[in-house]
């Protein structure tokens, strides 16, 4: 299902084949959380500005509007109108970082919902039905999330409980997959690596997973609160013990600088809902470097938000327009941010492959770690 094209250095071109289509990568993946990219983008726009997979939350989903009616409406793709791969993640970290009052059991997590304070449990056999439910392409297993920084004792526990819930999501979506009932038959399965920032926990956990033979491998539980430096130096730790022939995904991150530097490290797949939600607020990517379009340097100017960009807001739109849309906060001004902002890290994946096809990745590397993490205006 996935091939390894070419490399460069650590940096991989590859293909990810899916009953709902082909992945190039590296890729990364738009963030939908509650199937819909906040800001206004529908799935046509999807389309329109070069995403490959959209990503959704199975906590979030599972709340709102809850995973049976989609199920009985044939699936996440019929119900957003969507015809392209879609990763849900597993709701792990939102359990830990919007549920209110959880305890964590072996059996799963007990908690109350952020949104009406409703008992809830989740545990891996849970998160697999609601992702099957869903019928995404790829479904993410259940995890704990640790807050970086955190004890080493308490990381080595939670790194145990977290493989002994693979299994059980492993074996469960297995069952799952073979009901006549169910939606998608080919749902795959990626595994967690977790182990904060300590890196023979982050060696260990990679290399009990990585026996199970799963369909991708993630590294989770980074953009948490420790340095870039420090994840960079997790990814390094944790990618020679990562199968080769799977796809890797670093989830949360990034960056246009972090993506960069995750694919010279040798990473697949990417998702942050950082373009959107910067954009909502008006800050948004160029290839020039990052600007904030509320500054009142952009009041008169005339020109496109990037004049080297072909989105939907760079054609027909001038900052001055936007900057205006903005302060009369019209919503057509943050939906065109947010198209701006993605089609920028989709096309930004874009020049990321066409540069491996061309043997030129460490140039581009280079070139634009120091662009891309500058500011104009």
């Amino acid at each position: 299902m996935f091939k390894v094209l070419l490399t460069e250095g650590k940096a991989r071109r590859g293909v990810m084949e899916t009953v709902h289509g082909t992945i190039q990568t590296p890729v990364f993946m738009n963030v939908g959380t509650s199937a819909a990219i906040r800001g206004g983008v529908s799935t046509r726009d999807l389309k329109e500005i070069g995403c490959q997979v959209e990503l959704s939350n199975t906590y979030h989903l599972h709340i709102r509007p809850g995973d049976e009616l989609i199920f009985r409406l044939g699936g996440i793709h019929r119900f957003f109108n969507w015809d392209r791969p879609v990763l849900t993640d597993s709701g792990g970290f939102q359990v830990f970082s919007l549920a209110k009052l959880r305890r964590i059991k072996e059996e799963g997590v007990y908690f109350q919902s952020h949104i009406d304070g409703k008992k809830i449990f989740m545990g891996p056999e849970q998160s697999m039905q609601i992702q099957s439910h869903l019928a995404s392409t790829i479904a993410m297993a259940f995890d704990e999330c640790v807050e970086n920084p955190a004890e080493y004792p308490y990381v080595k526990r939670s790194c145990d409980r977290t493989y002994r819930w693979l299994l059980r999501c492993k074996d469960e979506l297995a069952r799952l997959n073979s009901l006549p009932s169910t939606i998608n038959k080919k749902q795959m399965l990626f595994g967690i690596n977790q182990g904060s920032t300590y890196k023979d926990l982050r060696i260990e956990h990679m290399q009990k997973i990585a026996e199970l033979d799963l369909d991708g491998y993630a590294i989770g539980g980074l953009a948490v609160g420790e340095s870039a430096e420090e994840m960079y130096e997790t990814i390094e730790t944790v990618e020679p013990y990562a199968p080769a022939d799977k796809p890797r995904y670093l989830m949360g991150v990034g960056t246009p600088v972090n993506i960069l530097e995750a694919v010279y490290r040798g990473v697949d797949f990417f998702d942050c809902v950082m373009p959107s939600r910067n954009a909502r607020h008006g800050n948004l990517f160029t290839w020039k470097g990052k600007m904030t379009l509320l500054n009142e340097s952009f009041y008169s100017d005339p020109r496109p938000i990037d004049p080297d960009c072909g989105c939907p807001a760079c054609r027909y739109y001038s900052r001055a327009y936007i900057r205006h849309l903005f302060k009369a906060k019209e919503m057509l001004g943050m939906r065109l941010a947010v198209l701006h902002n993605l089609y920028f890290y989709n096309e930004l994946m874009q020049k990321i492959r066409d540069a491996l096809d061309e043997g030129r990745y460490t140039e581009f590397y280079k070139k634009y770690v120091p662009i891309l993490g500058g500011r104009i205006g």
